[in-house]
């Protein structure tokens, strides 16, 4: 007795030692179509389409990538918004209060310097989120590096201010002379520039772009910014971890300073909180797929940028609002056990 026509979806398979018309009716793979009775093979999908559920033809993929609108995309957007709100709410004390002694001291142009990067690295956030086109991915890795390492050039150079400010209290201590130079602000612009340099020279030789990826999510296309380089995305990468691990290593060092000089135990604090996050970023990142991949980027700069944000300035503001009594140079300069 001879087998059933196979129907659409599934395509014959001769069972050895029968009639030419017994056979067994095997279902088509994923992302392949048989639309005829009795088809031997199936027909793969275009790559651009997928099979449907009944595998009888070819509809078009699903495309993935983060955007506005999506719940993931709008979490983070507003998650963003708050600390881009919450930066310039502080930079606004921080410059109406310019003059008072917790703002002067330990160099108020580098506090500037940090809340301005540290509003720019949220405001980079949203690059990450929409539709990728060459320019967002240009500029969301390029931008974002640059960004990164002021900020944490601004961190060290606070640090160095520490170090310089309580050692030239010392009797004929060298560092005298360093005091009221910009030396700070000239470690900000070295290192600034030294990232700059492998931005440019990244996005001259292999640029990001846009690419597509129907491989690791069934019947779904990815849209992503492909890095060009991944070893010059590492390089970046590496470069801000260098210069935040200096920071921590040198705050760590005189964070037992006395309490006038404290800017030293909030910066190692704000460099854990840094460093940790951006070391677990790595493994989450390779593991992730799709969309994934950016809302883990997105998250790593939020949590790291907020971290140097709370650890930095929320103690200021603490006094600086609710403690008003405290923001005073007796105060900054009475020794304390």
């Amino acid at each position: 007795m001879c087998t059933l026509p196979c129907t659409y979806g599934f395509r014959t398979a001769h069972q050895r030692g029968k009639a030419p018309c017994c056979f067994d009716c095997i279902p088509c793979p994923d992302g392949e179509i048989a639309n005829v009775t009795n088809m031997e093979y199936c027909w793969s999908c275009p790559e651009d389409k997928w099979s449907n559920l009944n595998k009888d033809k070819c509809i078009e993929r699903n495309i993935d990538f983060l955007s506005y609108g999506s719940m993931l995309g709008d979490t983070l957007c507003s998650i963003a918004s708050i600390f881009l709100v919450t930066t310039a709410a502080v930079l606004f004390v921080f410059v109406k209060f310019r003059r008072s002694p917790i703002v002067r001291a330990n160099d108020r142009n580098l506090s500037f310097i940090l809340l301005m990067s540290i509003m720019l690295s949220f405001l980079c956030a949203f690059l990450f989120i929409g539709y990728p086109v060459e320019l967002t991915c240009m500029l969301r890795r390029a931008a974002f590096g640059f960004i990164f390492t002021v900020a944490v050039s601004a961190v060290l150079g606070k640090t160095v201010t520490v170090i310089i400010a309580f050692n030239a209290t010392k009797p004929n201590s060298t560092f005298r002379k360093w005091i009221g130079t910009r030396i700070s602000i000239g470690l900000v612009l070295l290192f600034s520039f030294g990232e700059l340099f492998i931005c440019i020279a990244w996005l001259i030789c292999s640029p990001p772009f846009v690419d597509t990826d129907t491989k690791t999510i069934p019947g779904t296309i990815i849209i992503q910014c492909n890095e060009g380089s991944f070893a010059a995305f590492y390089v970046v990468i590496s470069y801000i971890g260098l210069l935040a691990l200096f920071s921590f290593i040198l705050a760590f060092i005189v964070r037992k300073l006395p309490a006038s000089f404290n800017d030293a135990q909030y910066i190692t604090f704000s460099m854990v909180v840094f460093c940790s996050v951006w070391i677990s970023f790595i493994p989450i990142y390779l593991s992730s797929k799709g969309k994934y991949v950016v809302a883990v980027e997105i998250f790593t700069i939020l949590v790291s940028t907020g971290g140097l944000l709370l650890c930095i300035f929320a103690p200021k503001c603490y006094i600086i609002l609710a403690k008003p009594e405290l923001n005073s140079k007796k105060h900054l300069l009475k020794p304390r056990l």
